[in-house]
């Protein structure tokens, strides 16, 4: 019997050897910069909500800082995974939207353990 993964129908498999290192900085990297990106959010809602600046001196710039190595770490992975244009945009945006980065690394996960190209 042969695992398959459920919601794609293909084999599971595991990454390429390749592609081990670079996956596993990306998925670090959108962890932490959807958890800087929440962490913003609240700040601008305590901000504007409550009058309250106290988190906006650090959450910008802790979120700023992760997103650009966010970025770095999804183009190499993009590139040694040959992904399109169009979906390594798709990826790249998705630090800017609270809870997409953590949607598009189970996507990103589940197609590059597949061997599907994004």
């Amino acid at each position: 019997m042969v695992d398959t993964d459920e919601r794609e129908g293909a084999p599971a498999t595991k990454a390429a050897p390749a592609l081990r290192g670079p996956l596993l900085r990306y998925r670090v990297l959108a962890y932490t910069t959807g958890i800087a990106l929440l962490l913003l959010t609240a700040a601008f809602i305590l901000k504007y909500g409550f009058d309250s600046a106290g988190m906006m001196s650090w959450a910008g710039v802790t979120h700023g800082v992760f997103y650009m190595v966010y970025l770095v770490f999804a183009v190499d992975l993009a590139l040694k995974a040959r992904w399109s244009i169009k979906g390594t945009i798709l990826v790249l945006l998705a630090g800017t939207i609270p809870f997409l980065s953590f949607v598009a690394e189970r996507s990103v996960t589940h197609r590059v353990h597949a061997g599907r190209k994004l």
